[in-house]
């Protein structure tokens, strides 16, 4: 299957920006998407931003505009770039990768970057 880490997470000012790479490794080949979701304290997994097989990008409505999701070629690296950062950007970001392998769905989930946004 395919395992993920995510990293680049960290501190940043309200108005900043923050550029979190979610790096890929195994059976890469059989992704079709991959995805960032958000997690605040207290709050459910949300889906920030995903990105197909064609590069084709999706983002919830509320970071439109401010985040962009990007992958290489070869599906070793899935980045999102974050800017105009909002208090309520904040959480705990993971990377997910999904795919079929051998005629079954699969999915993994990276441990997670926190993003802290100070005002």
């Amino acid at each position: 299957q395919v395992q993920v880490v995510e990293s680049g997470g960290g501190l940043v000012q309200a108005g900043g920006s923050l550029r979190l790479t979610c790096a890929a490794s195994g059976s890469t080949y059989a992704l079709n998407f991959m995805s960032w979701y958000r997690q605040a304290p207290g709050e459910e997994r949300q889906l920030v931003a995903y990105i197909t097989t064609s590069s084709s990008a999706n983002y919830a409505d509320s970071v439109k505009g401010r985040f962009t999701i990007s992958r290489d070629n070869a599906w070793k690296a899935v980045h999102l770039q974050m800017t105009s950062l909002k208090s309520e950007d904040a959480g705990d970001y993971y990377c997910k990768a999904e795919g079929n392998l051998n005629g079954r769905d699969f999915h993994s989930w990276g441990q997670g970057t926190a993003v802290i946004v100070s005002s």
